[in-house]
């Protein structure tokens, strides 16, 4: 408790890992959620309910972002809305587990995105803990695939995820991490809801479904985001994309306690993460991004999500 006290990055480390564990917990609130209300609707609700309780609750905290903060905002709500999209869509042409693999390649193509965009050279240690990390996903839900369009889609949805996470790592700090995170959860909020247009979401009919849109909103969205975007502030974002690929690996845990049976491949990759996240915590998150070779050091990064997306494991 005193390390965490005292150093920052740890404790991003551990708030990080708590909202990934939340997203994971959820898993089998959302399946049952969207059984009865389209994926679109249920997220629409979710992320208005959210970005309301984060705009009600500190409504100056988007006066102070600017025209510039508000910007970059709106980028990443897109980028997160355009995954969350991609990714639902993909799971029309093929198999939950198969999706969950792909969204987990946002892990590959972060630090690639980092590189290309704003030169950040992924460092040695970063590129083991990430080939770790995609080797335990893909030991826990590959089964065999082909690239088809669902496919595609998928790795689309991954490769917006990755773009919001280097994006939430470049331009978020620790003063603007709560204002940023509501205009990202309104702004998807907003897609979701022109999506269903005209008609509009169907309001949920059940006492379940609004219960269940209220604990996705306040702990997995509204209270998970904003840890999200103030551990941005503080970490590597290879260090972060790594911790995020533990969303899978709860939502198994989760799975498992409400009577699912985890066989060798789960306890196996699971253990590969776990291991990539070691690796992540001993190198340090300093360590994980090399400086361009020219021009100024690399600002502090870490992720989001944006392990935003719930794995099927059965």
């Amino acid at each position: 408790m005193n390390r965490l006290r005292s150093d920052p990055k740890a404790l991003a480390f551990v708030l990080l890992l708590a909202a990934t564990a939340a997203w994971g917990a959820t898993f089998v609130v959302v399946k049952g959620a969207t059984a009865h209300n389209s994926v679109l609707g249920f997220l629409a609700w979710r992320f208005l309910v959210a970005g309301g309780l984060l705009t009600v609750a500190r409504p100056r905290s988007l006066q102070r972002l600017g025209r510039k903060g508000w910007a970059q905002g709106v980028v990443l709500g897109l980028a997160l809305a355009g995954g969350y999209v991609l990714q639902t869509y993909g799971l029309r042409y093929t198999s939950a587990a198969i999706s969950g693999f792909l969204t987990g390649l946002q892990v590959v193509f972060t630090p690639l995105l980092a590189w290309l965009l704003f030169r950040h050279r992924p460092a040695a240690r970063a590129l083991v803990a990430t080939t770790l990390a995609i080797g335990g996903l893909a030991v826990m839900s590959l089964h065999g695939m082909t690239l088809g369009l669902g496919e595609l889609l998928t790795v689309g949805a991954a490769l917006l995820f990755a773009g919001q996470i280097v994006g939430l790592g470049f331009w978020s700090s620790a003063q603007d991490a709560y204002g940023l995170a509501t205009v990202q959860l309104l702004t998807v909020a907003a897609c979701c809801w022109l999506a269903t247009l005209p008609q509009g979401p169907r309001a949920p009919a059940r006492i379940s479904e609004w219960v269940a849109i209220v604990v996705t909103a306040v702990v997995a969205t509204a209270i998970a985001f904003v840890v999200q975007s103030w551990a941005q502030s503080q970490l590597s974002t290879a260090g972060a994309a790594v911790v995020l690929t533990m969303e899978p690996v709860f939502a198994a845990l989760v799975a498992w306690s409400v009577g699912e049976k985890l066989g060798w491949s789960v306890l196996v990759g699971g253990g590969l993460v776990v291991v990539a996240m070691l690796v992540v915590e001993v190198a340090g998150a300093r360590w994980l991004m090399r400086p361009p070779r020219r021009g100024p050091r690399p600002v502090p990064m870490a992720p989001v999500p944006m392990a935003t997306v719930s794995v099927d494991q059965s």
